[in-house]
């Protein structure tokens, strides 16, 4: 591996870090993810139900991250509210809130018979 390949995971995980201290949203996203998996394991769920979860909470956290990285462009070359930054803007925020309704609704269809299950023991 190259020292240019190397540093480009490291500015990666230093975008993640940044992100995950400026962005409470992000926050958020990842808590759930982390309450989503450790929930996972308690419900001993299969690994197909495991792969979909790990995609659709790897799909929000980067839809996340780029709605991040779009707002920022945005803010920069556009400092004034301009109507095509603000449409730039609510676009991005849009395909989180998209991503983030389907993982809801994905998750529910996964756990919900296991909670359905505890009920009646």
């Amino acid at each position: 591996m190259t020292k240019s390949r190397i540093l480009s995971f490291k500015y990666a995980w230093q975008g993640i870090v940044t992100a995950l201290k400026d962005e409470p949203n992000l926050k958020v996203h990842f808590l759930i993810a982390i309450l989503v998996t450790l929930l996972g394991n308690y419900l001993h769920i299969t690994q197909t139900e495991w792969l979909i979860l790990i995609l659709v909470m790897g799909l929000v956290i980067a839809l996340e991250l780029t709605n991040t990285a779009i707002e920022e462009v945005v803010n920069v070359f556009a400092p004034d509210m301009h109507p095509s930054a603000k449409k730039a803007k609510d676009v991005a925020a849009g395909a989180v809130l998209v991503a983030s309704v389907t993982a809801i609704l994905i998750g529910a269809i996964i756990f919900f018979p296991y909670f359905y299950s505890l009920i009646l023991i």
